[in-house]
This record gives structure tokens, sequence and C-alpha cells, in this order.
């Protein structure tokens, strides 16, 4: 990374995975280029195999070459992975998941940030009650290096007994805790770990820590929620949490519910944040059986790369690809799980319609609807 004057120049890794990864990551590509050209900035995109794509060509979910492209990069841009031919067979050994699992660990990915924002014009998209999510705005803060997901695994000679280790240090939990914590102080400062601190060793011990870190933030408010508590909770009513921190597998669940409240998964972006790397990725898996048919929805993908130049201080970037983002929305320019009023959106003409307004952010963009929904266009 590199910044003269107001130029930045960016080295991004794109990934783009499995199933409908490739699709959706395209279009977040396709925004970044529309920034760069806009601000003047210079991205550089370079590409690696990664999961089931991966396996297909190499045998390796997490190819050597993936590694180092990922190493050299400023930000790594993350699609989708998995593969149904995998999830059915329980006796592989060697799966796509393997590829992102093993991406985070060698980057020491540790800090997963996924917003959740309940937007206006969707918020009869949800399965909830308008009342219950309007105004929802959630930073989730999961800790992703660590925990059940990368513990000792264990399987009898037998084959029928089998155990999975969640362990945690005091360093794992104190490097994220501050980093939720310090989102908390410029959000609503307020802080909500969730734990089973009832039953777990390992909760406790994440309490504990947080408990003594709250000290140095005493702008913020702490709160406590067992995970099954909270899963209740973030569906009666959301909009009580501002930050929540959490461990590995809490936070997996806890924010997969969490696509509940936005109407779709397809809307959640993250960020997997290290001490000297950054990944960003939607949330929604490669749902295969939607790969090519030009139905997925990008927008995740697009916020992430939002976040990502967010990341390096490139705010006003951000906020132009969500406000594209936003009038996608508000027009009804979206893909089939959101879109009641047009059958004829699809992957790409989302992607074009925000690459469309980052170009001419002035515009209604209403001469862009009627091109391609194939009307006759006014000028």
């Amino acid at each position: 990374m590199t910044k003269v004057n107001n130029e930045m120049k960016l080295n991004i890794a794109v990934l783009p995975g499995d199933g409908i990864g490739p699709e959706v990551t395209a279009q977040a590509v396709k925004a970044l280029k529309a920034i760069a050209m806009e601000f003047n900035h210079v991205f550089t995109f370079e590409t690696g195999l990664v999961g089931a794509a991966a396996i297909d060509k190499t045998g390796n979910p997490l190819p050597e070459e993936t590694i180092s492209i990922c190493e050299n990069a400023d930000a790594i841009l993350f699609g989708a992975i998995g593969n149904t031919k995998y999830d059915n067979d329980p006796n592989t050994k060697i799966r796509p998941e393997q590829g992102l699992l093993g991406l985070r660990k060698v980057l020491d990915l540790y800090t997963n940030i996924r917003p959740v924002i309940a937007y206006e014009d969707l918020l009869n998209k949800s399965s909830l009650k308008i009342k219950q999510i309007k105004n929802t705005n959630i930073l989730i803060y999961r800790e992703l290096t660590s925990g059940i997901y990368f513990g000792e695994k264990k399987l009898s000679d037998d084959g029928n007994t089998a155990s999975d280790i969640c362990q945690y240090t005091r360093s794992e939990i104190e490097r994220i805790a501050h980093l939720a914590f310090k989102a908390a102080q410029s959000r609503r400062h307020k802080l909500t770990l969730v734990d089973k601190a009832n039953v777990l060793a390992s909760s406790r011990l994440w309490r504990k820590v947080v408990q003594e870190l709250a000290s140095q933030y005493p702008d913020v408010k702490l709160n406590y929620l067992y995970i099954d508590n909270a899963a209740m909770e973030l569906i009666i009513n959301p909009r009580q949490f501002d930050v929540i921190l959490t461990e590995n597998m809490f936070g997996d669940i806890l924010s997969e519910e969490a696509s509940v409240i936005v109407g779709s998964i397809g809307l959640l972006a993250s960020a997997s944040i290290g001490d000297k790397h950054a990944m960003f990725e939607p949330i929604h898996g490669a749902y295969t059986k939607a790969a090519n048919k030009g139905i997925a929805n990008p927008i995740a993908s697009i916020l992430s790369a939002a976040m990502l130049l967010s990341h390096f201080g490139l705010d006003e970037e951000a906020d132009l690809i969500r406000h594209g983002v936003d009038k996608s929305l508000k027009l009804h320019i979206t893909t089939p799980d959101l879109n009641t009023k047009y059958d004829n959106i699809t992957t790409t003409k989302v992607g074009d319609f925000i690459e469309d307004f980052i170009n001419n952010p002035e515009e209604t963009n209403l001469n862009f609807t009627n091109i391609h929904l194939g009307q006759s266009t006014i000028i």
C-alpha cells in the first residue's frame, strides 16, 4: 500500500472460490475499479485458487501459490467456498472449507467484523415484524482463529466416540476484546459479551478477561448474555444491541441468524482482520445450485469491497459504494431473493447499476433502469 497526495495504490488478492463466489466477486471488483477511476487510485488485482476449485486443480484447498499471493497483497477479496459433493460425504478428509480455515490461521485473521443493518427499503422482506427490526444497526465481533473449530479433534479407534476441544488463551481474548471496545466507543458505547459462562470453562475465561479490560473503557457499558438467551433476544429485540463480542462458534451462529433481520443473507458483508493482513468477504456460502444462473445477490460482496476501502481510510469512496447499494434497493435493482417488481434483474445487472452510480452519483439512474429493463428511454 502506498499513498501519494490523494492517490492510493493497493494490490488486492482476489479469491473467487466456489459456486456463486466468482459471480458476486466479479461485481465487487467492478465497483472497486469504478472507484479507482473516479478517485484517481491505482488498484491491481491478482487472482488465486481456493476451496473446491483449488482441490479440483491442485488437490489442495489452499495451494502455496494462493498463500503467497495473499501474503504479498494489501488486502484480500474473498468470494465463497464449498461444494455439495463434499458435504454429502462425511468420510472425505480434504474439504473446501479447510482452505478458508487455513487462510485465517496462516494470516492470523483473528477478528471477524460483521455489520447487521436493517435497510429501510427492505424492512418488509424480513421474516420478523417491522416494528421489531426498524433501525437495527449491530456490529458483531467474532473471534476467528481459535476455539472449537481449531481445537484438538479426536475420533476413537472404533469410530463411535468423537471430541472437539474448545480452547482459548488470555492473549487471544484480549486482542479482539480491545478492538470491540474501541468500536463501541465510536458507536453507541454499548458492548455485549455473549458466552456460556454458566457451563463452559472457556467462557468463564472470556468473561474474566473482558471484565478486567472494561476498566480501560469507562465510557462503554458492558453487558453479558448467555448464547441461548442472546439468540432469542436477537430476534425479539435486535435494536438493543450495539456491538456484540463473542467466540468463534457462537459468532458463526449469531451472524447467520442475523441475516433473518435484514431479509437476505445476500446483504451481509464481513471483514476478517489481523495485525498484518485483512480479508473481506460476504458471509453467505457457495450456494452451488444457483451458480451461473445470474440469480446470486452480489450486494454483500460489493459491501465487503466498501469495508475494504474503509479499512484503508477511504471513507468517501466506501460511502459512495454504500449509497449506490441504497439506491439499488430503493429502485428495486436487486436479484430475485429481494425483487418482486422486476423479474429480469441479474447478478451482473446489479453490479452494472452500482458501477453506473459510482460514475454518475448525481443522476437519478432512471435512464439506467429503463435501458436495462428493456423500456424506452427519454434523454
